[in-house]
């Protein structure tokens, strides 16, 4: 191969020549670096919490966002396929072509195992239910001697066994039993209840609702929870309280779920 077209220009003119080179080449690969990345040009995430994923789909990636469902989870108050959970936040900036992650409730509800509430007390059985995310549906009391404990278990009025495959947001329907005698019983603990899951509690026990009081702002009582009652399940010393079935019992609601015990400080004695 024949150099002279190098080797017959002085050195400084060389030098010359690759340092132009280097500085055409180095413009040309930062020119294409910044077309590739969009490099100044940035968007402002909107709000598409609550709205329907199908239909906020083509308007996002119009824009020029890539969408990603990272999860999907099943809340029954919602719609089917409306998004839960976006990141990023509303309002971000970011940058074209950027990745929105939403979480969408699921369209099929999801099937889980029906756990087992025979032999549990009320209280416990809704505890348990809540969890699963399946509803209380009707509670029917008879006769027994396990006064407030679940006898049976149905769904749509048949009896289902415990690890039957049942859709999440099913309604359970309790068989209770109501006692046989008017013997004192514990204070029922209702710290935490909505008022509705309250007055069935007291129901079970026999107990008849005294004084209601309820919190500034609060106007739909089944939309309030108990943080205050008399009498209380336990005394100073911490012994269980007993009363009688018909005796009254007091209570104090508010819109405000507490967390603990400390919260009716907060929320008022």
């Amino acid at each position: 191969m024949n150099f002279d077209f190098i080797t017959k220009r002085p050195l400084w003119q060389n030098i010359l020549i690759g340092f132009g080179m280097t500085v055409f080449i180095l413009s040309v690969f930062l020119l294409t670096l910044n077309m590739i990345t969009n490099h100044g040009e940035y968007l402002t995430v909107p709000e598409v919490k609550g709205k329907n994923y199908v239909e906020v789909l083509d308007d996002l990636e119009s824009k020029g966002f890539d969408v990603v469902i990272q999860d999907s989870i099943y809340v029954d108050s919602l719609a089917p396929n409306s998004i839960i959970k976006q990141f990023p936040e509303p309002e971000a900036t970011v940058k074209v072509n950027r990745v929105i992650y939403l979480t969408i409730n699921c369209i099929v509800p999801p099937t889980i195992s029906m756990p087992n509430l025979i032999g549990m007390s009320f209280r416990n059985a809704l505890l348990e239910l809540r969890s699963l995310g399946l509803k209380m549906g009707d509670t029917t009391f008879i006769p027994d001697l396990a006064k407030n404990a679940v006898k049976d278990q149905l769904t749509a009025g048949v009896s289902i066994k415990p690890g039957s495959p049942i859709q999440m947001g099913s309604s359970i329907d309790l068989l209770i039993g109501s006692g046989l005698g008017g013997s004192a019983v514990p204070v029922p603990d209702l710290f935490g209840l909505t008022y509705p899951e309250a007055r069935l509690v007291l129901e079970l026990n026999g107990i008849t609702s005294g004084v209601i009081l309820l919190d500034d702002g609060l106007v739909d009582t089944t939309l309030g929870f108990i943080y205050w009652q008399n009498p209380n399940p336990f005394d100073e010393q911490q012994n269980i309280n007993m009363i009688r079935p018909g005796q009254l019992m007091d209570i104090k609601v508010s819109a405000i779920k507490p967390e603990s015990k400390s919260d009716t400080v907060r929320l008022g004695n």
